[in-house]
């Protein structure tokens, strides 16, 4: 008999409660434009550490010259994209859309336009010559016009041992609640323990859904190695607030305001 926890689809509530597909490509296509201005349209995404690649997915129904990669070593949540996901795109989309069970430490060719890897994904490199190897490898995998996308968060709400709590509404389920789980910190080596649970409208919990042991990296550590990774330069797009609290829309920015917790985009320029 499967247990109540087993009943809860953990990517179908992750995909409703922690991603927008729609709003991250058009971030993506904006962060294009502002530093691409006049030139041509980007044409292929790497989706870095893609899981269910939902945004893979977005991508390639914005025209039909755009092309996805996706590139994640859990098979789990690659099956799950393959079964639900890629059902919900046209057989013309499906078919450019490369999603692969492969390192992200591994050069792929053609050249990427946009390398993207959301949801502070890149914390998991906890030392610096892993996170440089990163870079290096993004940087030798990108077009000639292109662009590293990195999401990052900090600040002292970020190390707070904390739960925040979300009701989630959606047509395809009913609603349930979205618990971010800030467990532990380390300010020594700057390495922070988190979790996602689940409850859903039946009262069944899905504790640790999702686990993360993540570096908390700053943006001034990031910038210095893109530089020494190769990259030409790089953009700092840093949320505006109203009233201590986040908009989500995002500008170009030297200095940021020492808020209690921030999201930022640092990208990396070939």
């Amino acid at each position: 008999m499967a247990r109540k926890s087993d009943l809860i689809d953990k990517y179908q509530f992750y995909q409703l409660a922690v991603q927008s597909p729609e709003t991250h490509v058009d971030w993506l296509l904006t962060a294009w434009s502002d530093v691409r201005r006049g030139a041509r349209e980007p044409v292929l995404l790497r989706e870095d550490f893609c899981g269910t690649f939902a945004i893979s997915c977005e991508w390639v129904r914005r025209g039909p010259s755009r092309r996805s990669l996706g590139l994640d070593l859990d098979p789990e949540p690659l099956a799950w994209g393959r079964r639900n996901n890629l059902g919900r795109v046209s057989r013309d989309q499906k078919k450019r859309v490369d999603i692969r069970k492969a390192n992200v430490l591994t050069r792929t060719n053609p050249g990427a336009d946009l390398i993207y890897a959301g949801n502070f994904s890149f914390f998991i490199f906890h030392e610096r010559r892993e996170l440089l190897n990163y870079f290096k490898i993004a940087r030798s995998s990108l077009s000639s016009l292109g662009l590293l996308v990195l999401e990052m968060a900090g600040g002292p709400g970020m190390i707070a041992p904390v739960r925040e709590r979300k009701t989630v509404k959606s047509d395809r389920t009913r609603k349930f609640q979205y618990i971010w789980h800030q467990k532990s910190f380390d300010p020594i080596q700057s390495r922070g323990r988190y979790a996602i649970h689940f409850k859903d409208g039946d009262g069944r919990e899905l504790r640790d859904a999702f686990t993360y042991d993540w570096r908390l990296w700053n943006i001034r550590e990031v910038r210095d190695l893109l530089a020494e990774a190769g990259f030409r330069s790089s953009v700092v797009y840093w949320e505006r607030s109203e009233r201590g609290a986040g908009t989500g829309e995002y500008v170009r920015m030297e200095e940021g305001d020492n808020a209690y917790s921030w999201i930022a985009y640092v990208v990396g320029v070939v």
